[in-house]
């Protein structure tokens, strides 16, 4: 168990420092120094999650299968082609020399911290394995893991995007890709008008051999993002209040760790800085949160920050490529994979200028890929800085030039101001390449030609009508938006609800930010129930879907637990998307069999406009008209609901939508151990495309809004607890808060515990 009262001795502190916990296991460190305060961060890390950390650096550096073997080769193959463990090496020695304090002081934290236990961490008693030390670099690859998880969809979205504009007429290409539609919300300009369809002499999608179809080919809505809004002093008392609810898988633990830091500013004898959100275990600062001056939140922007590059290889020699200039060898890299109870694995990386050759392009040609993550500038600690920032426009400059993902960036300060940007690195593209596409580097100014200058981020301050506010979904249009790119950006309905949610009202206070995080209301549905019964009255067989209709009855245009009439729409609408994008990938299997279609997080629009005009050439073989596929559809969600135990009646939206949220070993551990691992399957209202955002095991991983200066009167909820050790008092504490809606302090509460360290 973790070490939660008493005196320890520390030969490596300065001062004393001192760690509380509250009812719930949030940390209150107080030290006379920044760097002592990160060797005790550390040390709670370790005694606390340190087997997640652990999973976290070993995940970025393709180091699993040294703990699970065979089970984690093939995401081990696939990480470690990055080689993101020289990566981080390389980064460590080009940090400032006080960023790379910071993380020597929290590496020695770690391990003192994880020798202070009685007896490993239980994962590894579970696993039979020993954890290994914590080294500097390892935070930087938590910071590199996160990049994976905010950015990967994106990158490989682009491979089978390329597929599909090699083989599909251009308008059919631009009609199933297109950036926004009706549904957008941006802060700056307005809704994007959605291409029209191809023509019949373009695509006949009808004609088709109905085997070209995949009847096994599953819509997914959900993405790793996050819903982040604000209101400007002119709303309130007086200081800005921000709210954020980063949407994530979620697990037990959870991702982040409610922490506040304390301690003196420098030449000011009682004044201190105190820091107040969620600490990111194997890094030592506070992600998000508040300081008593700014509060700042994040949501993943979905700009496009990777580009596949085509590689020409010399004619007669495979071993070099061109670049602009000349003929260059490839570089080569023998990486070993140590594979527990397994004979080790060695993989041969081949890597370019531009990044590693992970993949081929529709014609064969090899493709390396250029990511902001690979370059050494990409990740710092540079985000620590918040902590001692008081005013909005000093944070900006601060989010500007932070080594994370790009981020969209929100910041209120206690005068009143809000400011919107992206936070990280962003690319300078240059020759009006489509970077969605791959393209040949080789060619005379075209690429990547350095960093964007923070004077030319795109950046919204104080607009007049007081609100801001990010959902993942296009955020600014015209060169701003050529800027950034597009990663795949969400549908923007959940943008749309949260920004009218913030415009009907003139005064808010946290709770009032609190109702629209919890909004359930299911208006972008709305269309599709009455798409469904439009259909059900036009079945020449009444009595055919009886039980669906009775169903319906029961809607109250939410997305509440106990509705079956929400299921049912819910589960008619992916059906029908299925099926109506299914048509146009058998298109591209004519020329590419086993075609898989990416993530479209807009195909909504083109769906709707499809099942509205009826075009007869673009519905798929096998349908006689496009009332005979919305039947289908509506056919195949009452056989499944049928098939289950009660019947139609008895599929209620919380069977649906019950809370999966586990341990990372859980799985492959016997039921009563697996289940006391996990948290309850408790039934989850809201869904995505809403402000509530909750699926069985991806939502919002804290839910909070504060107001800088009066953090009091704010709030914090998280699942899954801040321990990671199942014997804690801690493990799951605050859960059930999360599952209810019911707000927490977002400042910790008194002292439960409390444990002081001293130097020797």
């Amino acid at each position: 168990m973790p070490q939660y009262n008493g005196i320890g001795y520390w030969d490596r502190l300065t001062a004393p420092v001192t760690i509380e916990r509250d009812t719930l296991g949030s940390v209150t460190v107080r030290a006379q120094d920044r760097l002592d305060l990160a060797r005790a961060l550390g040390y709670v890390h370790a005694q606390e999650r340190f087997f997640e950390m652990d999973l976290m650096r070993r995940r970025a550096a393709g180091e699993l299968s040294e703990l699970f073997g065979l089970a984690t080769v093939a995401a081990d193959r696939k990480a470690r082609k990055f080689r993101m463990r020289a990566r981080a090496a390389t980064i460590l020695q080009k940090l400032p020399s006080k960023q790379r304090q910071l993380l020597n002081a929290y590496r020695d934290g770690v391990n003192r911290g994880l020798n202070k236990l009685s007896i490993r961490p239980f994962a590894y008693l579970l696993t039979r394995t020993h954890p290994a030390i914590w080294q500097s670099e390892d935070s930087l690859l938590v910071i590199l893991a996160m990049y994976f998880t905010l950015n990967d969809s994106s990158i490989y979205r682009e491979l089978a995007l390329s597929t599909m504009h090699a083989t599909l007429p251009k308008t059919a290409y631009q009609f199933l890709t297109a950036t926004g539609g009706s549904w957008d919300a941006p802060l700056i300009g307005t809704a994007l008008d959605w291409p029209q369809p191809p023509s019949a002499d373009k695509l006949n999608i009808h004609t088709l051999d109905p085997a070209l179809l995949q009847n096994h080919f599953t819509y997914n809505d959900h993405m790793p993002g996050s819903n982040s809004f604000a209101v400007s002093g002119e709303l309130t008392d007086g200081a800005a209040l921000v709210a954020n609810d980063m949407h994530l898988e979620l697990c037990v633990p959870n991702l982040w760790f409610r922490t506040r830091l304390i301690y003196p500013k420098q030449h000011h004898a009682k004044a201190v800085h105190d820091i107040s959100g969620v600490s990111l275990p194997g890094v030592p600062i506070i992600i998000a949160g508040s300081n008593r001056h700014i509060a700042w939140s994040f949501t993943n922007s979905y700009g496009d920050f990777a580009d596949w590059v085509r590689v020409k290889l010399h004619p007669e020699d495979s071993s070099r490529y061109r670049n602009k200039a000349e003929w260059k060898p490839i570089k080569t890299y023998h990486e070993v994979l140590q594979i527990r109870n397994a004979p080790d694995e060695t993989l041969i990386i081949h890597e370019t200028e531009w990044g590693p050759i992970l993949a081929t392009d529709h014609d064969k040609t090899p493709l390396a890929l250029a990511w902001t993550a690979l370059h050494p500038d990409a990740v710092n600690l540079t985000l620590a800085e918040l902590e001692q920032t008081e005013t909005a426009n000093a944070a900006i400059m601060i989010a500007q030039n932070a080594g994370i993902p790009a981020q969209n960036f929100i910041v209120g300060d206690r005068e009143g101001s809000i400011i919107w940007t992206i936070a990280g690195r962003i690319p300078i593209r240059t020759n009006n390449y489509d970077p969605r596409l791959p393209a040949d580097w080789s060619m005379p100014n075209t690429g990547w030609n350095g960093w964007l200058d923070a004077t030319q981020y795109p950046l919204i301050h104080n607009p007049a009508s007081h609100r801001l506010w990010s959902a993942n979904a296009r955020t600014v249009t015209g060169s701003m938006l050529t800027l950034l790119g597009d990663g795949g950006y969400d549908l923007g309905a959940r943008a749309k609800q949260i920004r009218d949610d913030l415009y009907a009202r003139d005064y808010f206070t946290p709770m009032d930010m609190l109702a629209i995080q919890l909004d359930h209301r299911a208006l972008f549905l709305t269309r599709w129930k009455q798409l469904l019964e439009e259909t059900l009255d036009q079945s020449a067989n009444t009595n055919q879907f009886h039980d669906i209709k009775q169903s319906l009855e029961d809607w109250n245009g939410l997305a509440s637990t106990t509705s079956v009439a929400y299921y049912i729409v819910h589960a008619f609408r992916q059906e029908v998307i299925q099926r109506v994008l299914d048509g146009f990938a058998a298109a591209v299997r004519q020329n590419s069999p086993g075609f898989k279609l990416p993530q479209l997080n807009q195909a909504e629009h083109a769906v709707w406009i499809l099942i509205k005009q009826h075009p007869p050439h673009l519905l798929p073989p096998g349908y006689r008209h496009w009332e005979d596929l919305l039947q289908a559809c509506i056919a195949q969600v009452a056989k499944r609901m049928r098939a289950q135990p009660g019947g139609v009646s008895a599929q209620n939206w919380g069977k649906y939508n019950a809370a999966h949220i586990q341990h990372p070993l859980s799985p492959a551990l016997p039921a009563p151990i697996s289940n006391w691992l996990n948290m309850p399957a408790d039934p989850l209202p809201g869904d995505n495309n809403m402000p509530r955002v909750q699926t069985p095991s991806f939502g919002a991983s804290q839910r909070s809004a504060v107001e800088p200066g009066n953090e009091e009167y704010g709030y914090f909820d998280m699942p899954g607890g801040q321990s990671g050790h199942p014997l804690s008092p801690y493990y799951g504490g605050g859960h059930t808060n999360w599952i209810t809606g019911k707000p927490t302090p977002f400042l910790p509460g008194p002292a439960e515990k409390v444990l002081q360290l001293h130097p020797s």
